[in-house]
């Protein structure tokens, strides 16, 4: 029994849904689903539909283009609202949300707790003198704008950073409770540290990917492994013993169909 971790599909491009419809069964592994499936809830159905006919167990974060609504929806449709409907829509096809107890892994080994996580970004990601409040302006300095900035409402938080740190203490209040004794996989779609939101050819992209308030979350508990998406770069790294995997698919131009999805499939346990 295996645990997989997978993310960016982005199953709107054509390339990216004949492959995964492509993708090979495990019936005896669990996969984690890091974020950014698809732009609308449709293309999340698709991409949830197949991965629990291949899959005993999927667990899903969600990723910022998962949270993406027109501004044409009531306020009540997007935000908040709209995370909570993705939830209801993942429960249907059993799968495992940040909304759920965390899933003890059945596999041989220790006691391990597999951990999905939603914690946003909150423009902390960015040098020392510049502010979270300033980093928008100075990331549009390198002409540079996120389609978040209009696409990813944080209502009914007046901000996508209050809906961040509300993220964050609800999170930490959980894993303060959890036994000590347990390893903990976390699954979240942006990274946790800022020294791994590195994007050579788009710096100034770093806002974006996280908040400095989950920093130190790998040696404040008992992280065994962090797998992660969102930057399109994939990569294994180890800091303080603890793994990081970037574990994203990516773009048509990131990834070869000749290889197939299975082989970007990474293994976490």
């Amino acid at each position: 029994m295996k645990l997989w971790a997978l993310a960016d599909l982005h199953v709107g491009f054509k390339e990216n849904r004949a492959g995964l419809e492509a993708l090979g069964s495990y019936p005896d592994d669990w996969l984690i689903l890091a974020g950014d499936a698809g732009d609308t809830p449709a293309q999340i159905d698709i991409a949830l539909r197949v991965l629990t006919q291949r899959f005993q167990q999927v667990i899903w974060v969600p990723g910022n283009h998962d949270l993406w609504t027109p501004r044409t929806l009531a306020s009540e449709q997007r935000g908040v609202g709209h995370y909570e409907r993705l939830v209801t829509l993942c429960r249907r096809h059993g799968v495992l949300t940040p909304e759920d107890p965390y899933p003890v892994w059945p596999g041989d080994g220790p006691l391990r707790a597999i951990v999905p996580l939603f914690l946003l970004y909150d423009y902390s990601f960015a040098p020392d003198e510049v502010t979270p409040d300033s980093a928008v302006l100075w990331a549009r300095e390198a002409n540079l704008r996120s389609a978040d900035e209009d696409l990813l409402s944080p209502a009914p938080f007046a901000t996508r950073a209050a809906w961040c740190r509300a993220r964050v203490a609800e999170a930490r209040a959980r894993l303060e409770a959890l036994p000590g004794d347990a390893r903990l996989v976390f699954a979240n779609h942006f990274p946790l540290r800022r020294d791994l939101a590195v994007l050579p050819r788009i710096p100034r992209f770093s806002i974006w990917c996280g908040t400095r308030l989950t920093e130190d979350w790998h040696q404040r508990f008992n992280v065994e492994a962090v797998a992660y998406g969102h930057l399109h770069l994939r990569s294994s790294r180890t800091v303080d013993g603890v793994r990081f995997e970037e574990v994203s698919l990516g773009y048509p131009r990131q990834w070869n169909p000749r290889r197939g999805v299975g082989e970007y499939l990474r293994r976490i346990l």
